[in-house]
């Protein structure tokens, strides 16, 4: 009986392993779920509380012009890794994340590689520059197709965002999570660091929008500055300290 049923001609797959149908637009809302499924149980199996965001260009090497940016960004990585060892009690505790690209991304993970920590990246299939770096924990490398489903998971976990120089990529990224901030969609307490004011500064003037009245004091406020590893790293760590030591239960 079982051999004459597996001989029947034409017999449909079941659904779930239908890859036309799950390639298909009336499949797409699954695929959107399976982009938050999959890292969602990646990250409860690796017991990953919370994270410290860095952003940044993909484009910026270690040895160009702007190389110190790489650099940096990969020290600070590496400090925060160290620094949070002190917490790691059966989870981890302010994980260095990235873009999962080259450029400042690679630093970041690198450096927290180097540590010896866990580290993620949370790649995204582009034509160009976008391939996983090599500095990844590979249980917690991720590949998404939606943008809008990468950036849930830089926002769902993060308590900083560090923002190295970077272009149409890192400032979507980061209009997007102080959007999320100024309207409550996140904690408030996040907190959300630009780094490198000579570069920021003549890409933005941030106090015109302040002076014309589109954005107040307060909005303003939602934003720290630094221009080196170490002022970066003790806003940054005193911000963490203050308001997150307890961690929150998103994946619980």
């Amino acid at each position: 009986m079982n051999d004459e049923i597996k001989n029947v001609p034409n017999r449909r797959p079941v659904a779930y392993k239908n890859e036309t149908f799950l390639n298909s637009p009336d499949a797409r809302i699954l695929r959107i779920l399976s982009e938050y499924l999959e890292p969602l149980t990646h990250f409860r199996r690796e017991n990953i509380r919370d994270t410290v965001v860095f952003f940044g260009s993909a484009r910026i090497t270690e040895d160009g012009p702007m190389g110190r940016y790489y650099r940096e960004a990969q020290t600070l990585a590496k400090m925060f890794t160290e620094w949070s060892e002190q917490f790691a009690a059966g989870s981890y505790r302010f994980v260095v994340t990235s873009g999962g690209g080259p450029g400042i991304m690679e630093a970041a993970n690198r450096g927290a590689a180097e540590a010896g920590g866990k580290t993620i990246g949370l790649n995204i299939g582009l034509p160009f520059e976008q391939f996983p770096n090599n500095y990844i924990s590979p249980e917690l490398s991720f590949m998404f197709h939606y943008f809008f489903m990468r950036k849930l998971w830089f926002a769902q976990l993060a308590k900083a965002l560090i923002v190295f120089p970077g272009g149409y990529g890192t400032m979507d990224e980061l209009w997007e999570m102080l959007t999320l901030m100024q309207t409550g969609k996140l904690q408030r307490r996040n907190l959300i660091l630009i780094y490198g004011r000579k570069y920021w500064d003549r890409v933005l003037d941030w106090k015109h929008m302040l002076r014309c009245g589109t954005i107040n004091k307060h909005e303003y406020g939602l934003l720290e500055f630094a221009d080196t590893v170490d002022q970066a790293f003790d806003r940054v760590r005193d911000g963490l300290e203050k308001h997150h030591l307890e961690p929150d239960s998103l994946l619980r």
